[in-house]
């Protein structure tokens, strides 16, 4: 079996064939930041945001789009995921957010550890863009994977 490629004979995109690669557990995680205005943090802090709890709601956000990044990212694959985890907290600037993710299974789950990081900080960004115009998403990065074998 040649190379795996996103790009059949034909020239069109496919998913890599991941069915020989062996059944492993596989973690993922990423981190992101959004800045924000000292004000914005002080009305996030103090929960006065009229959407309501931005940090809890942004969790719960990047929870779900980990979980349907496959529905998201054309080429990605269905995956059972057995850990999503995303955290924001409040620092200095703004807002940090990671995530952890975990599954057993053939690929890795890096996509769904950054999407889960993207989604909770346009979360942030949408709960708070009435009253903060000079936001700033960036920083959006995979901070490490690992596989090992089932035991």
């Amino acid at each position: 079996m040649g190379k795996l490629s996103h790009i059949d004979e034909s020239g069109k995109a496919n998913m890599v064939d991941v069915g020989n690669k062996p059944i492993q557990n596989r973690q993922a995680m990423a981190k992101g930041m959004i800045a924000l205005s000292k004000e914005t943090i002080d009305q996030i802090e103090q929960n006065n945001m009229k959407k309501g709890d931005v940090l809890t709601v942004a969790e719960i956000a990047g929870i779900q789009a980990a979980k349907q990044t496959a529905n998201l990212i054309p080429l990605c694959h269905t995956l059972l995921l057995t850990k999503v985890d995303v955290k924001a907290k409040l620092t200095e600037d703004g807002v940090e957010v990671n995530s952890l993710v975990r599954c057993q299974g053939q690929t890795g789950v890096e996509m769904e550890a950054l999407t889960g990081v993207s989604v909770a900080l346009l979360t942030i960004y949408d709960m708070c863009k009435a009253v903060d115009k000079q936001m700033e998403i960036g920083q959006i990065k995979l901070m490490g994977k690992t596989k090992e074998d089932l035991k």
